[in-house]
């Protein structure tokens, strides 16, 4: 019976962790896997294997995400961290060049395919890479106070690194939206650091930052800014990704068909919604729906309210995440907390913006919603590293 209970504890959480986090974290996960099944059926018509293996998919993903979250929250630490940091670095490398052998999807090829029995599972390993660069830069960077001559002596593991992987997503994968939630991770994770041989470096990519803020508002919403784009160095259909979100209308059975479809789901589900399951955009031939604009398909069956519960969720695992990284004083602890609180901001932000038109859609899922089953294991991975950190902080082990 002794034996039975202890290995029934390796499967429990641990003591300390923070429980509004851990409910917010739950409540998303069942929440996304009702609306997924839900926004599945108008795909599934004539073909019922296809919702059953939606279903499964998901949450497979999701208990692998489960037991991935408690085995982080119960024995993550930093000096684990320490001694598998190489590999780990070579194995997301490994896994994203491995998916310019497989064919790709909307433009990218972001994707390892792995047929099972009569269906397809696919893997997305750029999810995978935006966790590891954070824990990169953690722990070669954090807590490390030593004054160098050469900031570069300092940096160039961790930012080799990362720009290793945004090359490979970006310009080989074609995933503009996956290397911008990267690379915006990634500098966040970069700018909490306090050692002063960064400072200048620090200054410079605030600077970029604010330049490269005022440069978009130009762009996306002033009259010149549609000349301008026309110009930018990118592919066709991103190009008209960015033109939809300034004016869906301007190519309506096209490039801006999807957001317009988007935009009367949400007209439609009002305060309250058509009510759960009654959604009609799904029947149609509405692109995404249950994955990068099921937020539309939510709105249209459950209104604002339903938009209202994945906002508070996400609200209170962020603040709380900030919460605990502005009060320890252990900077490689701090960084996993704020890079993990911005991958689940940044991705809100994007999802939310791009399926409302405010900002160009960028193929961003919303983690826990979308029936992306690779950014929900890794969101669950996410937060149980947040939650052993806390943990730990609670404990006292670390400061």
């Amino acid at each position: 019976m002794e034996n039975k209970k202890r290995k029934f504890e390796y499967f429990r959480l641990p003591r300390y962790i923070d429980k509004p986090i851990h409910y917010a974290i739950m409540t998303l996960a069942v929440f996304g896997f009702i609306m997924v099944v839900s926004a599945s059926m108008g795909l599934a018509i004539g073909d019922n294997n296809y919702l059953i293996a939606t279903g499964i998919k998901l949450f497979l993903f999701t208990t692998v995400g489960y037991i991935g979250m408690v085995i982080m929250a119960r024995f993550f630490t930093f000096k684990r961290l320490n001694s598998l940091m190489e590999a780990l670095m070579v194995i997301t490398v490994i896994l994203l060049m491995a998916c310019l052998g497989f064919s790709g999807s909307g433009g990218a090829k972001a994707w390892i395919q792995i047929p099972i029995a009569v269906t397809e599972v696919t893997f997305q390993p750029s999810e995978l890479a935006k966790l590891v660069c954070v824990l990169c830069i953690a722990n070669y960077l954090g807590d490390n106070m030593k004054i160098y001559r050469k900031p570069w002596n300092l940096i160039k593991y961790p930012i080799s690194f990362v720009m290793i992987c945004a090359f490979i997503i970006l310009v080989l994968q074609s995933d503009l939206g996956s290397a911008a939630v990267l690379l915006i991770m990634s500098t966040v994770s970069f700018l909490i650091l306090k050692n002063p041989s960064l400072k200048k470096i620090q200054k410079g990519i605030v600077i970029m930052g604010i330049i490269g803020a005022l440069m978009a508002f130009f762009l996306l919403y002033t009259p010149m800014g549609e000349n301008f784009i026309r110009l930018l160095p990118l592919k066709d259909y991103q190009i008209n990704r960015i033109l939809s979100a300034i004016n869906p209308f301007i190519d309506r059975y096209n490039t801006g068909y999807q957001l317009i479809n988007g935009l009367v789901a949400f007209a439609s589900g009002g305060f309250f919604g058509l009510g759960f399951g009654n959604s009609i955009r799904k029947y149609t031939d509405f692109p995404a729906s249950n994955t990068d604009f099921i937020l539309a398909i939510v709105v249209e069956e459950l209104g604002f309210m339903g938009f209202l519960l994945i906002a508070i969720c996400y609200m209170v695992i962020i603040i709380r995440l900030y919460k605990y990284a502005f009060k320890m004083k252990n900077e490689k602890g701090r960084i996993v907390l704020v890079g993990v609180a911005t991958y689940l901001f940044v991705h809100f932000l994007f999802n939310v913006g791009g399926v409302t038109g405010f900002i160009p859609l960028t193929g961003v899922p919303l983690l826990m919603i979308s029936a992306g089953g690779t950014s929900t294991s890794t969101t669950m991975v996410a937060i149980g590293l947040g939650q052993a950190i806390i943990s730990q902080y609670r404990q006292g082990v670390i400061e």
